[in-house]
């Protein structure tokens, strides 16, 4: 089915188109548009194609499974897909005026859809080497993203980035050859089927320990989280807020695929291990913005926190905990990629990043205060926003399990987040101006092409929480999908086997 190639052709096409408007920035930027739009309008029709409970399969080439290669877009996958799209639509249009013409001029757009189709890429293969291929032209794409600009803090943050990422892929690709000279195969399906067969289950839990750290390091999980709020404040806000929608849930979604269609010979131990560091991610990610004055920083050291969250929907391993991971991983792509881009309009209005530095906004600017405020207590969990919602369903599966601690531990969480997202209000907003607030580096921050897209993510928090219960709905039903690995393998193989 053809729809299945469209994510991927639509990047592919528009990298070309952005190549040849190489010296025509403002081109570039029209063609952002086209192209992101195109996009999500490629997802949605998936979408509406695979909600019906239908699994699309491309076999490219006409060769079939096992032995070509696979795309596969189920309903997790046409979900992660709608949300890439809505994401870089709303970040295109913030790089309009958030993007520098220097950094246009040395391929911020083309390298941007190469992004795209990298974390497209991912979310279609139906092959674990694939997904190697295209976590690499992710890592390619946002090392570049991040060093753009040769400032001095971002090759720093760079370097740290990729010398991390280039670990995970080492070990990935490590895990990858143990895992096809054990089972034979690399297609995800094919595999499935093969690793209850094998005779070494000890061995398919060591190559499963393998996957977690590679995709952890990724995902940014404990103890494997330090790279991310050591990087990801170093580059532009548009890129910061792409990354954080988008680069780490990549990872989460690699870990969902793996441990919910292939390692399933030992359940209890692998997803008791996720389970603790779901716990663990929470809490150390949250203390971190605790400490932080940054608003960057403090908002990547919740990047990682927001994880343990999509790691515990994924270690309860029942129905309802992986339909909560979905809805909270919609809920939290959001809600970060609204506070990453309201960051950067108060660094444009305030002439700082630094907490210690600014503050009267509340005063001064009153419509940024609204534009704070929906995102924070979305993210801190308060009613009627989505952050609600996300964490009672993930509370009410825990329960559900006995999972007493754990659930704990995520309440405990949501109450220190709250005080991160009141630290940001009581110094940016609330305080008075400092005697030693910049004078300079301001700019006016009240244009469309910025408000529009920090305003459209925070109105997505408040329409998931009016709209939990379809929106839930949804993700239960893509949940029970991925609670039914032969489904899968079915649409892939068909008869054979």
């Amino acid at each position: 089915m053809q729809t299945v190639l469209l994510p991927l052709l639509i990047p592919l096409v528009f990298i070309v188109l952005t190549l040849f408007a190489w010296n025509a920035p403002r081109l570039q930027r029209m063609l952002s548009l086209f192209g992101s739009s195109a996009l999500l309008l490629a997802a949605l029709s998936l979408l509406a194609q695979v909600q019906t409970g239908e699994i699309a399969v491309t076999q490219i080439g006409n060769w079939p499974a096992p032995y070509g290669i696979t795309l596969v877009a189920d309903l997790f996958s046409a979900i992660m897909l709608t949300i890439t799209g809505v994401v870089a639509v709303l970040v295109a249009i913030y790089s309009l005026e958030g993007i520098d013409e220097n950094r246009v001029a040395h391929g911020f757009y083309p390298l941007f859809f190469a992004l795209l189709m990298g974390v497209c890429g991912a979310f279609l293969t139906g092959d674990i080497f694939n997904l190697y291929v295209w976590f690499e032209v992710m890592l390619m794409a946002s090392f570049v993203l991040m060093a753009l600009g040769g400032e001095r803090a971002q090759l720093e943050g760079a370097i740290k980035y990729v010398i991390l990422n280039l670990t995970s892929s080492a070990l990935f690709l490590s895990a990858t050859g143990i895992l096809y000279s054990v089972a034979g195969t690399l297609n995800m399906a094919d595999l499935s089927i093969r690793l209850p067969e094998v005779n070494s289950p000890g061995l398919v839990t060591t190559i499963a320990m393998l996957y977690l750290v590679a995709f952890g390091i990724k995902a940014a999980i404990f103890p494997l989280f330090f790279w991310l709020p050591a990087s990801y404040h170093t580059p532009p806000v548009a890129v910061t807020a792409l990354f954080s929608g988008l680069l780490t849930k990549v990872g989460v979604y690699s870990l969902v695929r793996v441990f919910t269609l292939l390692f399933l010979t030992d359940v209890a131990f692998t997803h008791t291990v996720l389970l603790v560091l779901g716990g663990f991610t929470m809490v150390v990610g949250v203390l971190g913005a605790a400490a932080q004055y940054d608003m960057r920083r403090l908002l990547s050291f919740h990047i990682v926190s927001q994880i343990g969250y999509l790691l515990m929907g994924l270690g309860l391993y029942s129905r309802a905990g992986l339909a909560s991971t979905i809805f909270f991983m919609a809920h939290v792509i959001a809600a970060k990629a609204a506070l990453f881009l309201v960051a950067g309009i108060i660094r444009r209005v305030s002439g700082s990043f630094d907490l210690r530095r600014v503050g009267g906004l509340y005063r001064d600017q009153p419509w940024l205060a609204i534009l704070f405020l929906i995102p924070a207590l979305s993210l801190a969990g308060l009613p009627p926003l989505s952050g609600f919602f996300g964490k009672l369903a993930l509370v009410r599966a825990g329960l559900a399990q006995g999972q007493y601690a754990i659930v704990a531990v995520s309440l405990a969480v949501s109450l220190l987040t709250l005080f991160s997202m009141t630290k940001i209000w009581m110094e940016a907003f609330w305080k008075p101006i400092p005697e030693k607030a910049p004078s300079q580096n301001r700019e006016a921050g009240y244009k469309f092409s910025l408000v529009f897209p920090a305003l459209a993510m925070g109105l997505i928090s408040v329409v998931l929480g009016v709209l939990a219960q379809p929106v839930y709905g949804l993700a239960d039903q893509a949940a029970g999908v991925l609670m039914q690995p032969a489904l899968y393998a079915a649409a892939v193989l068909g008869g054979l086997r």
